[in-house]
């Protein structure tokens, strides 16, 4: 019934490390991914957080323009990936003249919810497409 997006571009998070957090709440409800999210240790785990409440927030008005009752718990995780960003490089000196490159490198982080009615439209027609 109703589909969300949320992006964040330019994060200062490496994408091997969003892409562990990211990981975790894959495939889940969207206030359990904030109850996961919430406590995990990992630095890329408030971003998400943040990203994650917005994309809660998108569905609730994209819910009231519809003049749709939504509760977010219904709200489930569909895609969530990490794309990697621009990358900035950084030199270091080091001994005898020489300099080595620092790669310091940024994310485009990607959470997609959407309700459950949209899964089971969804599923059927990833089924029907294998299946030929």
């Amino acid at each position: 019934m109703v589909e969300s997006r949320a992006k964040v571009r330019q994060i200062r998070i490496t994408p091997q490390k969003a892409r562990r957090v990211v990981d975790l709440i894959r495939g889940r409800q969207a206030v359990e991914a904030l109850a996961i999210l919430k406590f995990a240790p990992q630095g890329a785990s408030e971003a998400v957080y943040k990203l994650v409440a917005s994309a809660i927030a998108n569905a609730q008005v994209k819910a009231d323009a519809e003049n749709t009752a939504l509760d977010p718990a219904d709200l489930f995780i569909t895609q969530a990936f990490v794309d990697e960003g621009t990358t900035l490089k950084r030199f270091r000196p080091r001994a005898q003249g020489r300099a080595f490159r620092i790669n310091k490198r940024t994310s485009h982080i990607t959470v997609v919810l959407s309700t459950p009615t949209e899964l089971a439209s969804a599923g059927t027609s990833t089924r029907k497409a294998r299946n030929r």
